[in-house]
């Protein structure tokens, strides 16, 4: 008798002894897939080191140096934009000074990285879906490299540590919030995930209004669909969480517009409510986001997240071993999550319009893209996962689409690679002269002198002193105020017209 035939415990047939050799062999390649967008990830934290302020930082960096991260919330709140939150994450890096901005990416990276990871987990096991080992890890790393990496400006979104705080990593902790909603099973740890979506709904609040109004249409949505299931304990959770962001979000919306600093910011690019609703402010908003929209959905790049998508769904399996089949409403829910998609951007275009105008859809504005694209890779990730499920019920063999799905992946990583190493070639060439210029300057101030010539090193349309055809002096009191100065001067210009 084989020892295969050889009953188990209880008359259980055991499983064969080769049963496991393929699901081995499929986390080999789904973890060495893993690899290319971890390794770019880890790049492009390495090129942080050339990081040099610039724009806002010249004026955060003085406020933080003399008044400490609490003078820079009061700043904020009574007399820029009214971010409480934005102020101490902006703080947090700023107390740092120059090192500050070169760890940022690292810090940044990471987190991105860590949250789309364990969402990616509490969701698949939310889901009581089983997938091969590394497959999370792959998800999330894609997700990671499209979200920081794919835009027209890689230095905004991800190496400028100012807009990071206010666009980028918004969306960030907002995800991370998601994560003890997914692992709650006690009523104790749904009351803490309660509380936290309460409190992380008022910090996105007072963090960025373009993040909060995403949160909060996201919020509002599946409250919406959570209205068309069954009651039971855990719709009941699902709706007293919602409702205790959506509270959270509205609170701490509340806190930053009535701040002095938010009312200030509004008079100062004319952006009052009756401004913002104005029939040509919501048709110009309306222009802007077509724009994007085109902009984000022509980025053949997004791909690689259908591609990773796809993987998941041919992968992914019941517990015992058996398909996943697709939920019956997943076209309403599918459609929600397009449509609240497609409002939440209009909405972050409107309220971003009095300030960036036509420049709004400008790859030089694209930061405030990053508030919604999240949602964009998420969804199309979702989408992938939706075909790949329909595709391995349809068809017997899957081998040639994993190998597709597996080359689109390193093909796009492939491509931001180029476009990294680029980038980073500009900021070691900035970072040269950025340095020799801070021994001169502060040289010069040490000297005395009370008036000196700054010469303007911009990269990836970074607005510095000087610009706009020699009209625009911000951030040059800043620049001057950092070298405790009295003012700066054009580089360019002949000492007669300084």
């Amino acid at each position: 008798m084989r020892r295969n035939d050889v009953e188990g415990p209880q008359g259980v047939p055991p499983r064969p002894e080769h049963a496991t050799r393929p699901r081995s062999r499929t986390s080999l390649w789904v973890t060495a897939l893993s690899l290319p967008p971890l390794v770019l990830l880890a790049a492009a934290v390495w090129f942080g080191r050339w990081v040099r302020p610039g724009a806002d930082d010249w004026c955060f960096l003085p406020v933080v140096r003399d008044d400490g991260v609490t003078g820079l919330v009061s700043r904020f709140y009574f007399e820029d934009n009214g971010r409480v939150t934005n102020a101490v994450l902006v703080g947090a890096y700023a107390e740092f000074q120059v090192a500050g901005h070169q760890w940022f990416g690292l810090v940044s990276g990471v987190l991105t990285l860590a949250v789309l990871w364990g969402a990616t987990v509490a969701a698949l096991r939310r889901g009581r879906l089983t997938v091969p080992r590394g497959l999370p890890l792959l998800v999330a790393g894609m997700a990671t490299a499209l979200f920081l990496f794919a835009t027209p400006n890689t230095y905004k979104t991800f190496y400028w540590p100012a807009a990071s705080v206010s666009h980028t990593m918004p969306p960030v902790l907002a995800c991370a919030a998601l994560i003890p909603f997914l692992t709650a099973r006690s009523r104790r740890s749904r009351g803490a995930a309660v509380a936290l979506v309460l409190c992380a709904g008022l910090a996105i609040g007072t963090l960025s209004e373009e993040t909060a109004i995403v949160v909060a249409v996201l919020l509002v949505t599946a409250l919406l669909l959570s209205g068309r299931g069954t009651a039971g304990p855990s719709v009941r959770f699902l709706r007293l969480w919602c409702a205790a962001g959506v509270t959270g979000v509205t609170a701490g919306m509340l806190v930053l517009i009535t701040s002095p600093g938010s009312h200030t910011r509004r008079e100062r690019f004319g952006a009052g409510t009756t401004s913002l609703i104005a029939p040509e402010n919501l048709a110009a908003s309306l222009r802007g986001f077509a724009e994007i929209a085109l902009s984000v959905v022509t980025n053949g790049q997004y791909a690689g997240a259908v591609g990773v998508g796809v993987l998941l769904g041919l992968l992914a399996r019941r517990p015992d071993r058996s398909a996943v089949v697709l939920p019956s409403r997943w076209p309403l829910t599918a459609c929600a999550c397009v449509a609240a998609l497609l409002v939440s951007g209009y909405l972050c275009t409107v309220i971003a319009y009095p300030v960036f105008q036509d420049r709004v859809s400008a790859p030089s504005s694209n930061r405030v893209w990053n508030d919604y694209l999240l949602v964009y890779v998420a969804l199309l990730v979702g989408l992938g996962a939706l075909l790949g499920v329909a595709a391995r019920r349809r068809a017997r063999r899957t081998g040639l689409l994993k190998t597709a799905c597996g080359v689109l992946c390193v093909v796009v990583c492939f491509g931001q690679a180029v476009t990294l190493l680029d980038l980073d070639a500009n900021m070691r060439a900035r970072a040269g002269k950025w340095d020799a210029q801070d021994r001169r300057m502060r040289t010069g101030a040490s000297t005395g002198a009370q008036v000196l010539p700054y010469e303007r090193l911009v990269i990836s349309q970074m607005l510095e002193p000087f610009s706009r055809r020699e009209i625009s002096y911000w951030p040059g009191g800043c620049v001057a105020d950092y070298y405790r100065i009295d003012r700066i001067t054009d580089a360019t210009l002949s000492p007669g017209r300084r």
